[in-house]
């Protein structure tokens, strides 16, 4: 009777335990279906850590179990507190769970082996992501958007290892003191002597983990102050967010955002400075906030007159997508534009910074090839037409999430980024600054290759033109220049007699040497031969060698756009001299057409041609018979630079 007892008791025990994990296991499913993961990995922990207890209950609800099927059950909280981790950010504890599901059963969770992989590519450990992810393509059947997104990985782990190997000269440095409080510390901006940014730490009026907007007087030492906006009780319901200032200081874009169920409710609000205090927010229009859309991370230029934004608003590429308004005299928006497919993509964009000086836009995304996570891109324009955006490379970005660039307005080589390449779930504020290189080189003539002394060479800002630093070349014709800010930057190079030669250098490394540029001497009315200008026989059509050639004729007149030159063309001797005389003609103009299809205004160049009249070799050999070579020599085509 005692051991049925006992027996009856266990027994009872048992499935208490058991329906509680199950309990456990509901509660972290439904979780996860709201996109609440750190609350699902909550329930999937405390269901995984009763999984021993459970795979021994032989009965449930009346029913048996198959002890197969507990061990299945018990696998699949695992993979799915594996999931929650890792959507949430938690690459480390989902990359433990990840590599015990593989070990057990790679089978029953083949994606396991793609996001372990993901996991140890936010750790910068590339060559075993590599491998895995090889692995996974190797064995996956199932649907091509995890194929295509293990291929994403493997781009990236392959640009990483690359940039990693050869870096900018920047050094980063996580900003001390109470700048970060251990909880999310992001999206700082600068008016004054002034710092706001967002963090969700604990104060006085904020007993919760909610996001709120501070106020730093200074960059050193300092208390960070909670902004109060009057008439708003600050009690963890309304979290507030990325500030961006107006110029006059006295104006203050954010955004709000709050829980409605389960949907998060995105907007763009403005505060005004009264009487040393705050406004209650308001919310902006709708050309910025679209009626059952979500709006945020504004970014007011400096002269006032426009807003950069994000939202998931119709009209745009997929995602959240980067945005502009141009405001009124009174800061309200008077319209909305979609950056277009250049600068956004069907992922997400977000936290835009535009620099107005240099027609700047610094934003983060997922949709371009980059390190991993969010990385940093930039890209030149004015609201209407953008270049193709680049990757700002390692360390500014990194293996995780880099967002809310901000350049300080008082220091052009320092900056501020908001990431998490040091946490395992939040991003934290990061100071960089350029550090001093050296770009080095040598001017060579291109017909001697002896050295140029007393070249001038100039060091310009590629978007601007604005010339950063200006030297000559020593007697070896040697030349060097410290800088600190890196590319895009362009060398001009002058010398009398030469033509100028304009060219960009990347500056990605602590020293770049150039290689040794050539410049060409010219003199007024001197014929310059222009090699590899062929055509078929009687044709004045150019051949594809013709236009590489032509294209290096391009490029001298791009650099030096004040000269205008005859471009002539010349034939052997056989044939007659009109026949001769009209074919020249015929190719002359292919060659002036070409340089006009390039963009050279037509009043810089002129076609001539000049028939077998003035050959440079004979066409014949003394005693009569044909000279070949010679012939070859006189078919050419030549430019003559007629005013400089």
């Amino acid at each position: 009777m005692k051991k049925l007892c006992i027996l009856f008791f266990t027994f009872f025990v048992f499935i208490g335990v058991f329906a509680q994990n199950k309990s456990f296991i509901a509660m972290g499913d439904k979780a996860f279906k709201d996109a609440d993961y750190y609350k699902a990995a909550y329930y999937y922990k405390m269901a995984a850590d009763k999984k021993s207890t459970a795979g021994s209950i032989p009965f449930y609800s009346g029913g048996k179990i198959e002890k197969a099927k507990i061990k299945n059950l018990a696998l699949y909280v695992r993979y799915r507190l594996a999931e929650s981790y890792r959507l949430y950010f938690d690459y480390r504890d989902a990359r433990d769970v990840y590599r015990g599901i593989l070990d057990e059963n790679a089978n029953a969770y083949p994606l396991a082996r793609l996001w372990y992989g993901e996991c140890l590519r936010t750790e910068a450990r590339f060559d075993e992501a590599l491998t895995e992810l090889q692995q996974f393509k190797a064995t996956y059947e199932g649907d091509r958007e995890f194929v295509d997104a293990a291929d994403r990985e493997i781009a990236s782990c392959n640009l990483a290892k690359r940039q990693y190997a050869g870096h900018k000269p920047i050094k980063v440095i996580k900003m001390q003191g109470q700048w970060n409080a251990g909880a999310g510390d992001y999206a700082i901006t600068k008016n004054a002597d002034n710092y706001w940014f967002t963090s969700s730490r604990l104060t006085g009026n904020n007993k919760t983990h909610s996001n709120n907007v501070f106020i730093a007087a200074s960059q050193n030492s300092f208390v960070p102050q909670l902004v109060n906006f009057s008439r708003v009780n600050i009690n963890g319901d309304i979290e507030y967010g990325t500030p961006s200032i107006a110029p006059s200081g006295k104006k203050l874009y954010l955004t709000n955002w709050y829980k409605k169920g389960n949907k998060t409710i995105l907007a763009i609000y403005y505060s005004v400075l009264q009487s040393n205090e705050w406004s209650q927010p308001v919310k902006l229009n709708n050309f910025v906030n679209a009626d059952g859309f979500n709006a945020m991370q504004p970014c007011v230029t400096r002269d006032g007159k426009h807003l950069f934004f994000v939202s998931d608003r119709p009209g745009g590429q997929g995602g959240y997508d980067i945005w502009m308004s141009d405001l009124d005299e009174n800061g309200e928006p008077v319209n909305a534009l979609n950056l277009g497919k250049t600068v956004n993509t069907s992922s997400d964009e977000e936290a835009p910074f535009y620099d107005e000086a240099h027609k700047r836009l610094v934003f983060s995304s997922k949709g371009f090839s980059g390190l991993g996570g969010f990385d940093f891109f930039e890209s030149y324009g004015d609201g209407t037409a953008w270049s193709a955006p680049a990757n700002l490379r390692y360390p500014i970005n990194s293996v995780k999430d880099d967002l809310y660039y901000y350049a300080n307005p008082d220091d052009t080589d320092k900056f501020y980024i908001s990431s998490d390449r040091e946490s395992d779930c939040c991003l934290n504020l990061f100071e960089l600054r350029y550090l001093p290189s050296v770009i080095t080189g040598k001017i060579i003539d291109c017909d001697s290759n002896r050295a140029l002394s007393d070249v001038t060479v100039s060091l310009s800002d590629s978007v601007s033109g604005k010339i950063l630093d200006k030297t000559v070349t020593s007697a070896n014709g040697e030349y060097a220049f410290k800088l600190l800010k890196t590319a895009p930057l362009s060398l001009l190079i002058e010398k009398n007699g030469y033509f100028e030669k304009t060219v960009a250098i990347a500056g990605d490394n602590d020293t770049a040497a150039i290689p040794g540029i050539c410049l060409a001497a010219f003199k007024i009315n001197k014929p310059i031969v222009i090699k590899n200008i062929l055509y078929d026989f009687n044709s004045a059509e150019l051949r594809p060698a013709s236009k590489t050639a032509l294209d290096d004729l391009v490029k001298i007149m791009r650099d030096n756009p004040a000269i205008k030159i005859e471009l002539g063309s010349h034939t052997d001797s056989i044939g007659s001299d009109s026949y001769n005389l009209n074919l020249s003609e015929r190719r002359a103009k292919s060659c002036v057409d070409y340089l006009l299809s390039k963009g050279i205004s037509n009043n810089r160049v002129v076609a001539k041609g000049y028939g077998k009249s003035m050959p440079v070799a004979p066409n014949s050999l003394p005693g009569g018979g044909d000279n070949p070579a010679g012939r070859e020599l006189n078919r050419r085509t030549e430019f003559i630079v007629k005013e400089q």
